[in-house]
């Protein structure tokens, strides 16, 4: 065997010439959202969670906790960015694993550290992404007096989101959340309800989880994809291009949704793709084009890309920088937010070659990868996007042709 040979096949965007883009005049965009990984445990063990029970284990090796130095250096380097590229506002997210294992007030406190930073010149929007099982009046009292929105993960009925979000002792977590949501639908705190992440899973009646979602009246629907790509399907997808199975189910929640005679909510996958589809740009990047504004700081203080690139294997999100370190300027040249960031370049050429590439785009970034060939391949959902996305356009030109 030749040595050539012997040589592992770099997958792109490692082969990317980060440097010859920019010597040919591109330039990244700042990045606008900042996800703080502020507690690496979960108090659930949901079957599908890409931190814990896929191939990316590096959580392990991660403090509990993100330290107050860490959140500190995060503030400096957030505000750094926001001067250096002349934003007057951003987006800062508190995740984890669970972030409410921190505590509310640790939480407030990171957010006054980074908006103390910020200040005078720069807004910014905080959100805490939580399971809910710990978020009560307390924690809402305190995040009232902040603007700290409440993002919660909800998969629909008792049954459909007990299936998989359970405790680690088998039990169920669907009670505890609609107790946490009662609160966030109440005036007092409504202002603070940023809306409702719910998982697909093939096993739960789709109209059952949409009506079982507006009960506790979102004000927007993140309808996510579970995570997988071409070497670890997602549950359901098979080869097969003739079989879509997320597209009949999201296709029965569309037809309710768009067909109902009064403006329930949002559901963020419908509006990004409809508005894709009259000539727009999407806000999403599950959708369309638009270049990637967020990066990842974990407990430690290293700098990661999305956090979903979990899903492709170890090591895949990783930038190799630390906020100690290096400006968040750096992670804008970084192979893997350069691919992100490229737009219709990125995609390869089936994508570029299908009717609504400049729609799907190729799906969620995490979702291309095919050994080989990496992050040019079409969306492991390929087949499922290009039917929903056909399904919504024709129920829009049947509107816009009228009777």
């Amino acid at each position: 065997m030749n040595s050539e040979a012997a040589e592992p096949r770099r997958e792109w965007p490692d082969t990317l010439d980060v440097d010859g883009l920019v010597a040919d005049g591109w330039r990244p965009r700042p990045f606008r959202q900042f996800l703080l990984k502020v507690h690496s445990r979960c108090n659930l063990a949901c079957d599908y969670c890409y931190v814990y029970t896929l191939t990316d284990q590096s959580w392990r090796s991660q403090p509990m906790i993100m330290s107050p130095a860490v959140v500190a250096a995060a503030a400096r380097r957030i505000a750094e960015h926001a001067r250096t590229h002349h934003l007057r506002s951003l987006r800062v997210i508190l995740h984890g694993g669970e972030p409410l294992l921190a505590g509310h007030a640790y939480l407030s406190d990171a957010i006054r550290t980074i908006r103390a930073e910020a200040a005078p010149d720069v807004r910014v929007e905080a959100v805490v992404q939580t399971n809910a099982v710990l978020l009560d009046e307390k924690a809402l009292r305190a995040f009232h007096e902040l603007d700290l929105k409440v993002g919660v993960s909800l998969d629909g009925s008792p049954r459909a989101h007990d299936r998989n979000r359970r405790y680690a002792d088998g039990r169920g977590s669907h009670e505890a959340v609609a107790a946490a949501l009662r609160l966030l639908m109440g005036g007092r705190f409504r202002d603070l309800y940023g809306g409702l992440l719910c998982t697909i899973d093939l096993a739960n009646d789709p109209l059952e989880t949409y009506e079982a979602l507006i009960a506790f009246d979102p004000p927007m629907i993140d309808l996510l994809l579970p995570h997988g790509t071409w070497e670890s399907p997602p549950p359901g997808r098979t080869p097969d291009p003739s079989r879509t199975p997320y597209a009949d189910w999201l296709i029965q929640v569309f037809d309710r949704w768009y067909g109902s005679d009064r403006d329930e909510t949002v559901v963020r996958l419908f509006h990004e793709i409809i508005r894709l589809l009259l000539g727009g740009a999407s806000a999403s990047e599950a959708v369309g084009l638009t270049p990637t504004s967020l990066v990842v700081v974990e407990t430690d203080g290293t700098i990661e890309q999305t956090d979903s690139l979990k899903a492709v294997g170890h090591g895949a999100a990783a930038t190799g920088l630390n906020i100690a370190d290096h400006p968040f300027d750096e992670a804008l040249r970084h192979a893997g937010v350069v691919a992100r960031q490229l737009g219709w370049a990125a995609l390869g050429e089936e994508c570029r070659a299908c009717r609504y590439g400049r729609v799907c785009g190729a799906g969620l970034y995490p979702h291309r990868y095919r050994r080989g060939t990496g992050f040019r391949s079409p969306s492991v959902y390929c087949a499922d996007l290009y039917r929903l996305i056909g399904h919504i356009r024709s129920r829009l030109v049947a509107d816009l042709r009228g009777p």
